[in-house]
């Protein structure tokens, strides 16, 4: 490339195209030599001012010119119609609920509770009823069963959100 200089600075002076590689100007020197520096550049091309708002130039602290950096966007991403949905699901491990208090974590409120239980008469609490009844303790005795809370079922709840998390049944 003798006699021929490639320049870079098109852009700076205000074309919006980048210069190819082979752009050169006639008449230049004949050896290859090195792009001007900085302090030359800016010594010899001042930026205009603009008069009134240009979109996409900002003005610089000292009057001059600048042209933010441009930003890209990433693609959206492209749906895979093949694509597996995966749920995650812990699994709490079953809790066999007795005539005792039971210390858990409540389902329903996310909180370590110890339950409270409440007793209903259940199919065991009918079955010693009747057979009282049947032995002759017809005078008001065949009614103890309901008294007994070893004979009845017993539902236990939580005592924050007052939700039945079980019930143990005699029978």
């Amino acid at each position: 490339m003798s006699n021929k200089r490639i320049i870079f600075s098109n852009f700076i002076l205000g074309k919006m195209s980048m210069p190819g590689p082979h752009q050169v100007v006639p008449g230049a020197s004949s050896g290859p030599s090195a792009p001007p520096s900085y302090e030359e550049t800016m010594a010899t091309h001042h930026f205009p001012i603009p008069h009134g708002p240009t979109p996409g130039v900002v003005p610089g602290a000292d009057g001059k010119v600048m042209t933010p950096p441009a930003y890209y966007s990433q693609p959206m991403p492209v749906p895979n119609p093949n694509a597996i949905a995966v749920q995650t699901v812990y699994v709490q491990p079953a809790i066999s609920f007795f005539d005792r208090p039971v210390q858990m974590l409540c389902p329903s409120c996310n909180k370590m509770i110890v339950t409270h239980l409440t007793y209903t008469a259940g199919a065991l609490t009918w079955l010693s009823c009747g057979s009282l009844c049947l032995l002759g303790c017809i005078a008001g005795c065949c009614f103890i069963p309901f008294c007994v809370n070893a004979l009845q079922d017993v539902d236990h709840y939580c005592p924050n959100c007052k939700a039945l998390l079980g019930t143990y049944k005699r029978l």
